[in-house]
């Protein structure tokens, strides 16, 4: 299978939950020229009146330095691995099933199709797993 397979900064800020509240932290993203290619973003009901947005990638002085501004910053606790190939059925479920062959504990997995590809987020505990999942996921 011919798989794109990188390990990719994700980076996290805590948001308003109210009408426009992601909609400010991405403006500033995108005044500062950021071309982002993942955004994920979901309410903390541990935190009533927050969320939290996922973005990646945020690259040179100028995006960094704007996103710090409202609240980002790289998520050292997350390592993130990013796959892109072309779709067919069960592509999930065969990429999941190999990191789970390997004793690999996901901590988040997100998924899209866009035409005849597939991009696929694989976020894990460590370094280590990631460094692992990649090796895993580019001989898949």
């Amino acid at each position: 299978m011919d798989l794109l397979v990188e390990r990719v900064d994700v980076w996290a800020a805590t948001i308003e939950d109210r009408p426009g509240g992601l909609s400010e932290a991405l403006a500033t993203l995108r005044d500062a020229g950021a071309d982002l290619q993942s955004i994920i973003a979901r309410r903390t009901p541990e935190q009533p009146g927050k969320g939290v947005v996922f973005v990646t990638p945020l690259q040179g002085d100028r995006e960094i330095r704007a996103a710090a501004q409202v609240g980002f910053n790289v998520t050292a606790s997350q390592h993130c691995v990013r796959v892109m190939g072309p779709d067919r059925p069960g592509i999930a479920a065969e990429l999941t099933q190999k990191l789970a062959d390997a004793r690999i504990d996901l901590r988040g997995f997100s998924a899209s199709v866009i035409g005849p590809q597939f991009v696929a987020y694989v976020a894990v505990d460590s370094l280590d797993d990631a460094n692992k999942a990649m090796d895993i996921l580019q001989k898949a």
